[in-house]
């Protein structure tokens, strides 16, 4: 991740900070992480909004109470998107020539290459279920997640005109290198892509928690080094995004020469891998709930960021990652 630095709160309030608590927990401490509404000047700290803020913004803000039932559908649980295959098949624009009945011959094929891959201790494509009406249901929570947050379904990096080229995107600048795919791993990838394109689905939900706001669980059984997602959104320079008021900034490269430093944001147009969420990097129990790994590869050239299963998981679990990595800078203190 490459967030921002934290700054705070400028507000029209004519309080004092001292005489300033969080109308939630009562206390007045952590100033540095206590907000002021700009609509009724109450105080929230960060951590104990629901969800949780992960960052003090740099402009406007309005507490939950304030907030237009419009501008607060990150607070209430959303409307869920129709349950209708010919609507989702849009959304996600599924191949219309995909049947979703004849997946199961196809995933017996696959299941001996997963074997043999296993052995070798290559990554694993995700093993999708059989059932279509239960695919239908995971693709329909993503959806309502995307929709609730103004997002359209994307699984591949963009390239928009005003921010970064695609010719950018050269793994060759990373400081220090970067890990070569191998053709094995890169044959899974695509695989994986082109099983999503036949609305052969990733065994995943997105649910909504009241505390950590959309979140990922595994909806079956996930081995060990399976590729679960890959980090996609549009693709700018960090230079760029000193003021990004987004908390889902990942870092696409990092250059020896920093002002050519990419970096995916994924508001506007983004898949699952957006709404995974991250460890408590700070607490014995948080890291104990680690459960994927990001990790940036060259693949043919350019730098692309998966999202890799580090051990078994269970069907129910949630899926977490450290979203700090090597760069420390993401606060996840509050986390839970």
């Amino acid at each position: 991740m490459a967030p921002k630095t934290l700054r705070k709160h400028r507000t029209n309030a004519d309080k004092s900070i001292d005489s300033i608590a969080c109308s939630n927990c009562g206390s007045g401490e952590s100033e540095a992480e206590l907000l002021l509404c700009d609509g009724c000047d109450a105080g929230y700290h960060t951590f104990c909004l629901r969800p949780i803020l992960p960052r003090v913004p740099s402009g406007s803000w309005s507490c939950p109470s304030c907030c237009s039932p419009a501008s607060s559908s990150d607070h209430k649980t959303p409307k869920k998107f129709p349950l209708i295959q010919t609507k989702i098949v849009d959304f996600f624009k599924i191949k219309r020539s995909s049947n979703f009945d004849k997946m199961e011959c196809s995933r017996k094929r696959k299941r001996r290459s997963v074997l043999t891959t296993r052995k070798k201790r290559r990554l694993l494509p995700f093993n999708p279920c059989e059932d279509p009406k239960r695919r239908l249901e995971q693709m329909a929570s993503l959806a309502t997640a995307l929709t609730a947050t103004g997002a359209v379904f994307s699984n591949e990096l963009t390239y928009v005109a005003g921010l970064a080229p695609k010719s950018a995107n050269c793994a060759v600048l990373e400081k220090g290198g970067m890990q070569v795919l191998s053709r094995e791993d890169k044959e899974t990838l695509i695989q994986c892509k082109s099983m999503m394109q036949r609305g052969e689905w990733p065994p995943l939900l997105v649910v909504f928690d009241p505390v950590e706001g959309f979140t990922v669980e595994a909806d079956r059984a996930i081995k060990d080094l399976t590729i679960i997602t890959e980090y996609v959104g549009d693709v700018d320079y960090l230079k760029n995004r000193e003021n990004y008021e987004g908390d889902s900034m990942m870092t696409l490269l990092s250059a020896k020469d920093k002002p050519r430093s990419l970096v995916i944001c994924p508001d506007k147009r983004s898949n699952i891998a957006r709404f995974i969420n991250g460890i408590n990097n700070h607490t014995p129990d948080g890291k104990k709930k680690q459960n994927l790994k990001c990790v940036r590869f060259d693949v043919d050239g350019e730098c692309r960021v998966l999202l890799i299963a580090i051990r078994d998981i269970r069907k129910g679990e949630r899926l977490y990652y450290d979203y700090n990595g090597e760069e420390n800078e993401y606060p996840t203190h509050h986390f839970v």
